[in-house]
């Protein structure tokens, strides 16, 4: 059957922050294979380690994500992908005059993915990235003249500090426009002082900023068609393009690398707790129906919607606990230091314990083991 998303998609140009990033390059690689009559895909992008964008770019497309769609197209398939060279933590996004403006006269879907996701980050980058950069995309998106739709990338915790949370806008949690300013005068030892005063009830400024960055869409509602959705934390693949495809370190995907490497053998996890687990698929999917939604709704209201598992479909660690060592010795890696295997223990003070034993002081032997044989210590 035809798809009257992928329809809706045809011969339309889009424009992605944060492209380059776990949830980025998997929504490239979807608008690729599942809208193979897209226009451009504008990727901001900034040179990083001496390589510029088009380097970059190439780089990201040799990604092993990309394999499904190269089996059913030539490469030439990525030519639809422009790098635009550009950063959201600075003023115009880092946008050229000359690029701002193609992006103005050409873009009618907008995708903000771009965030700071170090949740021990202090006040200073986290405004600078995740609240003035939705703004700054959002001043961009008010140039462009044919855009039908936004869709920005939030979180399910932006509102973490409440038991239970709707699809709505919730109210600020503290003036967007002091912050930016105490931010743009304070130093560092001063903004550390003010920040647990300024974030109140919100774990970190992570969560602080991206609740004040849906404000900012909010503004544009009215203007043009905007939608918000707010995942939970993001795993690996569940089905497409290749089941269990990531890039990212973060959450679960991150100590299941180390335990498969043998360096992490405890973990502090109660297995009858619910972990709000969502895959980046499935993720994927929803920004792209959110798009297409908002332009069809037309309401000029927010559209929200989470993105979670939550106690809908819930996950458990004790579901899998028994699997996990018998899965970590079937697929083993070759840069393995010790033989994995992982126990989980609810119990913080054992696992702070235990983590002297079969942490610290292997790693010590390890590293002396190391420098004895004139490597460098890990």
């Amino acid at each position: 059957m035809a798809s009257n998303v992928a329809e809706f998609y045809k011969n339309k140009n889009i424009f992605i922050t944060g492209g380059t990033g776990f949830v980025g390059i998997a929504l490239v690689e979807k608008i690729l294979r599942s809208c193979p009559d897209v226009g451009k895909v504008y990727l901001l992008m900034r040179p990083k380690k001496g390589k510029a964008i088009e380097e970059r770019l190439e780089d990201i497309t040799k990604n092993s994500v990309f394999s499904v769609l190269l089996e059913q197209n030539s490469p030439d398939v990525f030519k639809k992908l422009v790098p635009v060279a550009g950063d959201v933590g600075e003023e115009n996004l880092g946008l050229s005059p000359d690029d701002r403006q193609i992006l103005a006269n050409n873009v009618n879907i907008v995708i903000h993915s771009a965030a700071t996701l170090d949740f021990q980050a202090s006040l200073r980058p986290t405004v600078l990235i995740n609240l003035l950069g939705t703004r700054r995309v959002m001043e961009l998106c008010q140039e462009m003249k044919h855009i039908t739709s936004m869709v920005h990338i939030s979180s399910a915790y932006v509102n973490s500090f409440l038991l239970e949370t709707e699809e709505k806008l919730y109210p600020e949690p503290e003036n967007a426009e002091m912050v930016i300013q105490l931010v743009k005068d304070k130093s560092d030892e001063d903004l550390d002082k003010l920040t647990q005063g300024l974030i109140k009830d919100h774990p970190n400024t992570y969560t602080f900023t991206k609740h004040l960055a849906e404000h900012e869409v909010s503004k544009c509602a009215a203007k043009f068609p905007c939608g918000i959705v707010r995942p939970s934390m993001i795993t690996a693949a569940w089905q497409s393009p290749i089941p269990g495809w990531t890039i990212s370190k973060n959450g679960p995907q991150g100590f299941l690398m180390g335990a498969s490497k043998g360096v992490i053998r405890r973990l502090p996890v109660n297995k009858q707790l619910v972990y709000d687990y969502i895959p980046v698929d499935t993720v994927v999917n929803q920004v792209l129906v959110t798009a297409y939604h908002v332009a069809q709704k037309r309401s000029g209201e927010l559209s929200i919607f989470h993105c979670t598992s939550s106690t809908y479909n819930p996950f458990k660690w004790d579901l899998v606990a028994e699997k996990t060592n018998e899965l970590l010795h079937m697929y083993p890696l070759k840069s393995a230091v010790w033989y994995p295997h992982l126990k989980f223990l609810s119990s913080l003070m054992l696992f702070k314990i235990s983590a002297i034993f079969v942490h610290f002081l292997p790693a010590y032997i390890l590293d002396f083991v190391t420098r004895i044989a004139g490597g460098r210590p890990m």
